[in-house]
């Protein structure tokens, strides 16, 4: 991930996405570098329109965003609560089937 993040500073400051330069950004904050790993990404990067591609990763977080933020306290607190029941419900699921398996265990060990 710190390679990707490594050429999006670059990109974002106007400089070009080389190998040299991805080596140093990733020294600069301490990253012991992979140099297969740099020369796939400056590989990889180089048929991607990195512009486009953040336009198009963008659109889905805009539009979910205001979804997230529509919940009201009690319905926030609802939703714990089912999820918290779930939890639960699989928790039991889990004792349930340890049980069966002791069980069929014990019945072939006797």
């Amino acid at each position: 991930m710190e390679y990707v993040y490594a050429s999006l500073l670059l990109h974002y400051a106007k400089k070009p996405i080389n190998e040299e330069n991805i080596r140093k950004v990733l020294e600069a904050a301490g990253i012991t570098v992979d140099e297969a790993r740099v020369k796939a990404l400056v590989a990889a990067l180089s048929q991607v329109n990195i512009d486009e591609a953040i336009k198009s990763a963008a659109i889905p977080a805009a539009v979910a965003a205001p979804t997230a933020t529509a919940q009201t306290p009690a319905e926030a607190g609802e939703a714990e609560a089912e999820k918290k029941k779930e939890e639960k419900k699989e928790e039991k699921k889990e004792e349930a089937s340890e049980e069966v398996i002791e069980e069929g265990l014990a019945a072939l060990f006797g």
